[in-house]
C-alpha cells in the first residue's frame, strides 16, 4: 500500500495578509503480510498490518489576543533614560566622524573618494548586520557573555516580531549605540583622515540604526513615513516582503537587515550552511537552524493587527 499523505492549511496572518502555512502533518503506513501453514491443510491468510509513524509536525499557529500578548506598556519595550544616554553618545560619535569627513574633504578639495568610502561603508554594514544577526539567531542563548541579552531578544523575536514595532526608539537602539560608542570615539580621536572617517561613519551609522530599519521592516505601509516607503522599494533600505521571507520556514534565509542587498548572494552561495558545517565539524555545535521548528520560532499572530495591516 503507497503511503498516505494528509494536507491541512492553516490560515496565517502577517501583516494583514492571508497565507497558507506549510504541511503540519503526516502519516507513513506500511502494510506487511504474513503467511501461516500446517501439516494437515496448506493455506496461506494474508493479514494486513497498518503502522502508523507519525511525523514532527510544525507547531499550530497561536493568535495572540488582547488577553495573552505582551502590553504595550511592557517595561521592557520602554526606554530608559540609560537607553537615551546611550544612543545621544552613539549619535555624537557619529557627527565627529562624519564632520571630520567633511571638512578634511573641504580642506583637501577632495569629494569622490569620501563619498566612495561611505559607499563601501554602507555596503559592508549589510553583511556585517547579516552575518551578526546569522551567529546571534542560532547560537548562544540568554547565559551568553556580553552578548547574552541581545542573543535572547533575537531569538525571542521570531515568537513575537511585531513587538519591535512597539519598541521605543532609544530601546530599539540603545544597545548597537553603545558599542558603536566604544568603537568609533577612538578613531574620532586618532584618524582625522576623510576617506577613512567616511568609511567610519556611514558603516558605523548604518549598523547602529539596523534595528530601526529592522522595525520598518515588520510595519505596514500605511503607518511608515511616505520616505520610509520609498527607501524600501528603492532597495535603500531592507523591504517589508524580502525581510518577511526571514520569518517563513526554514527560518535560515534573508539575515541582512540594512538594505538586503547581501541576501540574494548569501543564500544562493549557502555562505551560512558552509558556515554551520564548518563549525560543527570543528567545534560540535549545532545551529538552531538544524533543528526541527519548534514553538519558540512560530510567529504569534497579533490578531488587533489584522484589520489595520495593508
Amino acid at each position: 500500500m503507497s503511503s498516505l499523505v494528509q494536507h491541512k492549511y492553516l490560515p496565517s496572518f502577517r501583516h494583514g495578509l492571508c497565507t497558507k502555512s506549510t504541511q503540519i502533518q503526516r502519516i507513513r503506513v506500511y502494510c506487511s503480510t504474513t503467511t501461516s501453514t500446517t501439516t494437515a491443510v496448506k493455506s496461506k491468510s494474508n493479514v494486513k498490518q497498518l503502522t502508523v509513524e507519525p511525523k514532527l509536525a510544525l507547531p499550530s499557529i497561536k493568535v495572540v489576543t488582547a488577553a495573552n500578548r505582551p502590553s504595550d506598556s511592557d517595561l521592557s519595550l520602554q526606554s530608559t533614560w540609560t537607553h537615551r544616554a546611550w544612543v545621544a553618545a552613539g549619535c555624537t560619535t557619529l557627527l565627529i566622524s562624519l564632520g571630520e569627513s567633511i571638512n578634511g574633504a573641504i580642506d583637501m578639495h577632495m569629494w569622490v573618494e569620501p563619498i566612495l568610502a561611505g559607499l563601501v561603508g554602507y555596503i559592508l554594514a549589510d553583511l556585517g548586520s547579516g552575518v551578526y544577526h546569522w551567529a546571534i539567531d542560532n547560537y548562544g542563548d540568554g547565559s551568553t557573555p556580553l552578548v547574552g541579552a541581545q542573543i535572547e531578544a533575537f531569538q525571542g523575536h521570531h515568537k513575537w516580531p511585531w513587538t519591535i514595532t512597539k519598541r521605543q526608539f532609544a530601546n530599539n537602539l540603545h544597545a548597537l549605540a553603545r558599542v558603536v560608542t566604544f568603537i568609533v570615539l577612538p578613531i574620532d580621536l586618532v584618524f582625522h583622515d576623510p576617506i577613512v572617517q567616511g568609511f567610519v561613519g556611514v558603516c558605523s551609522g548604518c549598523i547602529m540604526f539596523s534595528q530601526q530599519f529592522h522595525a520598518w521592516a515588520h510595519g505596514t505601509k500605511s503607518r511608515l513615513p511616505p520616505l520610509v516607503v520609498a527607501l524600501q522599494e528603492g532597495g535603500v533600505l531592507v523591504s517589508r516582503s524580502q525581510h518577511a521571507a526571514h520569518h517563513r520556514p526554514p527560518y535560515n534565509n534573508n539575515y541582512c537587515i540594512v538594505s538586503g542587498v547581501w541576501n540574494e548572494f548569501l543564500d544562493k552561495s549557502k555562505a551560512f550552511e558552509a558556515m554551520e558545517m564548518i563549525l560543527y565539524f570543528k567545534l560540535g555545535v549545532r545551529p538552531r537552524s538544524w533543528s526541527e521548528p519548534a514553538s519558540e520560532w512560530v510567529e504569534e499572530v497579533e490578531i488587533a493587527s489584522q484589520s489595520q495591516a495593508q
